[in-house]
């Protein structure tokens, strides 16, 4: 089987994106190769299709459980017999992964750095043929990288101690030039193949934004897009847990994750996000690395991040289904001092000298500067981005806040010398909260504390604003006329040109934002939808096969985009596919898919067009038979997710033991059926999953459920059952002890 073949077979793609077929080519070939594409660009196809055709087994290193469990679960629904050894199996599942590994039936084995010195993998090395080693977030192994792990420097050891030399491919998601040089010389790269490019995500609408109120902005952005699924990121817990009780206030579905809450908190709530039961997420950049979720549609950063790096990864997570969204950064200038305290406190590695923590340090800084240039740049911020990047383009995007702003020149000359003359006067020793105030003439008691008023400088700019002061003293700075210190506050510094400007002809011009365009065009800018491509027939079908993808997602405890994308349903509305032919043309759709779940939407696709060929989008393209009359759906007022009261509860049945599928259907006899949804029994193994009682492994590419002890107290525990067809298996029971903490959970008080 080819390439292509292989990408059609298991993940039911036609084309390759750029950049990825020639890395799947040159690793074919045997060639080391770095690969630095943007999250959401398809990385990890690079590998997993040489890993499908090569001889022997591909251990990929990569950082986080979440970041393994999601992988290998997509793998085994596409078909690839894959498995993960982390801390989150219990020691006979990992003895048991790792038999089944040197026995040859995984081509792909995901493990964190730290497992690789283990004697388990010691003797997989010894005793396996290992044809590649894949390096992800390869960025984790280099010093100058945006999130260091000396843990990543195992995988050198483990390397060399390999019987040969495997094809070795690194891959990442953004890296500067110091950093890509790093990856390689660390890792051993020899002459490899290095593809860096396609950081353009075309999808994706960038905005910096300096609103006076944050959290007004976000809940009226979260209010005009009530209906999508969407990330706020914010720099420290304070502000996650603030923004998030904000909207919790005002009746939004949301959740938070932050390294301040228990380890069951974050499982719950992250399954709420990915399931789409809370469709916004609040939280810090510990969330996301691993999340696949495809169908979020903005990014908003609360805060400034600390680098361009953090930046364009977490922005990313927007849109990785190739449909529009937007990343949205709100700035002020307290996000800076907020970074320069969060990289004081960073740890460093211990092994570090002095002198290289002062380096990683400044390096730290020198990026803090480079992203607050980017919020306060005039020109595209696109542009920004790519040529951070090492993408040197110098058009217009006409796809950003900032392209989409009318500006004009102006004239402050004027302003820029007494600028100089306040940062002179006050002896170079303050920073720009206090120059800006002070040529204001604000009477605030630190400025009185330092006698600001005595200078002539004060007031000299007393019907400007502050906030427009500051721009001016960071416009000077972009133009190298100032300088800040690369310390914890920040002095503003005269640069040479500084003198010279003040005496000599030079004048300074800015662009700034006209006084009477906030822009219209970005005010009421509304980007490309699904109801751009479907109309209103299109749109009812959408909605009935993604009712269809929610079902089967909870029958499978699996997240629906693991099912099918939202890309991939607009392409079945649009195809109206009867056949399996049909079918396997839609883009996202592979056998295996197919042979799960293929047969039942073409079923609902019948069922809701009676058989026949519709037009369901916009567009001059004739589709034949189109009927005459087109019977639009009614709206059915939407249920609520399941609970019950406490009333209703008193009349459940306790038994002995019981199923979660016989939990939720007595369950749900004693609910309001009209009013909430069913509860099914994949919901509750998902309630269960989340608190971390109990999970389920791939082994031999069937699924494993296994009970911890922490399930166990609870009262959860494994027994024998038998098939229709004979076979006995073990199965999840639940005791009365704990069909009473499920019951609890339902519970909800009675408005």
């Amino acid at each position: 089987m080819n390439k292509q073949e292989t990408l059609k077979k298991y993940f039911g793609y036609s084309e390759f994106r750029k950049g990825q077929e020639e890395l799947i080519d040159n690793i074919l070939s045997k060639r080391d190769v770095l690969g630095i594409l943007p999250t959401g660009a398809g990385k990890s196809l690079c590998y997993q299709i040489p890993a499908l055709m090569l001889e022997g087994i591909t251990v990929v290193v990569s950082p986080l459980i979440s970041l393994m469990k999601d992988q290998v679960r997509a793998l085994n629904e596409a078909g690839v017999h894959a498995a993960y050894i982390n801390s989150s199996l219990t020691e006979n599942q990992i003895r048991k992964a790792m038999e089944y590994a040197m026995e040859g039936r995984y081509k792909i084995i995901y493990a964190a750095p730290e497992r690789l010195e283990t004697s388990d993998f010691i003797r997989l090395a010894r005793t396996t043929d290992i044809s590649m080693v894949t390096i992800d977030e390869a960025h984790c192994i280099s010093q100058w990288g945006q999130d260091f792990r000396p843990s990543y420097l195992k995988i050198i050891s483990f390397i060399n101690n390999l019987r040969k030399r495997p094809v070795i491919s690194a891959f990442t998601a953004t890296a500067t030039r110091e950093v890509k040089d790093d990856i390689t010389c660390v890792l051993g790269l020899e002459q490899p193949y290095v593809y860096a490019g396609g950081f353009d995500r075309e999808n994706l609408y960038f905005s910096v934004q300096k609103p006076k109120n944050k959290l007004k902005y976000v809940s009226e952005y979260i209010k005009s897009h009530n209906d999508e699924s969407g990330i706020i990121y914010c720099a420290t817990r304070k502000n996650v847990e603030k923004v998030y009780d904000s909207l919790l206030s005002e009746g939004v579905a949301a959740a938070m994750y932050h390294g301040g809450l228990s380890g069951s908190e974050r499982n719950v709530n992250q399954e709420a996000f990915i399931y789409d039961v809370k469709p916004v997420m609040v939280a810090t950049n510990a969330f996301g690395m691993g999340i696949d979720k495809s169908n979020v549609r903005y990014v908003i950063h609360y805060n400034m991040p600390q680098s361009m790096e953090n930046y364009y990864q977490e922005a990313g997570r927007a849109g990785r289904d190739g449909e529009t969204a937007e990343c949205v950064l709100l700035y002020s200038g307290q996000d800076v001092m907020i970074n320069r305290l969060l990289i004081e406190s960073k740890d460093v590695n211990s092994d570090f000298t002095p002198e290289q923590t002062a380096a990683v340090k400044e390096h730290d800084e020198l990026r803090l500067q480079q992203m607050n240039k980017y919020c306060m740049t005039t020109e595209c911020l696109r542009s920004y981005i790519l040529n951070y990047f090492g993408e040197y383009i110098n058009a217009r995007c006409e796809n950003c806040s900032n392209c989409q702003m009318e500006y004009e020149e102006t004239d402050r000359t004027e302003e820029a010398k007494a600028v100089i003359s306040c940062v002179s006067e006050l002896g170079q020793r303050f920073g720009i909260n206090v120059v800006a105030g002070t040529l204001h003439g604000h009477k605030r008691a630190k400025l009185m504390e330092y006698h600001v008023d005595r200078y002539n400088s004060y007031g000299k700019l007393e019907n400007i604003s502050e906030e427009d002061i500051k721009h001016i003293i960071n416009r000077m700075i972009e133009e190298n006329i100032l300088t800040v210190t690369q310390d914890k506050y920040s002095v503003i510094k005269l640069k040479e040109r500084a003198r010279d400007f003040l005496f000599g002809n030079e004048r300074f011009i800015i662009k700034q934002i006209k006084a009477d365009d906030i822009s219209e065009a970005v005010k009421s800018r509304s980007r490309q939808r699904r109801s751009d491509v479907l109309n209103g027939r299109g749109l009812d079908l959408f909605e009935s096969l993604r009712e269809l993808r929610l079902t089967i997602a909870k029958e499978e405890s699996v997240p629906p985009y693991i099912v099918f994308s939202d890309k991939t349903l607009t392409d079945m509305c649009i195809k109206i596919p009867f056949t399996k032919e049909e079918m396997l043309d839609v883009s996202g759709v592979g056998e295996n898919k197919y042979e799960k779940y293929g047969e039942r939407f073409i079923s609902a696709i019948s069922d809701f067009t009676g058989g026949r060929k519709e037009k369901t989008y916009f567009g001059s393209d004739e589709v034949s038979h189109i009927p005459k009359q087109v019977t639009v759906k009614k709206t059915k007022q939407p249920k609520e997710e399941f609970y019950v009261t406490e009333r209703q509860a008193a009349s459940f049945p306790y038994s002995e033991k019981y199923l979660a599928t016989e939990i939720a259907v007595k369950l749900t006899e004693t609910a309001d059926t009209e009013k909430v949804k069913k509860l099914t029994g994949a919901d509750i193994f998902r309630y269960v999953k989340a608190n971390g009682w109990a999970d389920e492994v791939y082994i031999e590419r069937r699924r494993t459920r296994v009970v911890y002890d922490s399930g166990l107290e609870k009262g959860i525990f494994l027994d024998k059952r038998v098939s229709a067809k004979g076979k006995e298996y073990e199965d999840i029971y639940y005791s009365e002890k704990a069909q009473k903490i499920i019951v609890e959970h339902y519970i909800r008080e009675e408005a």
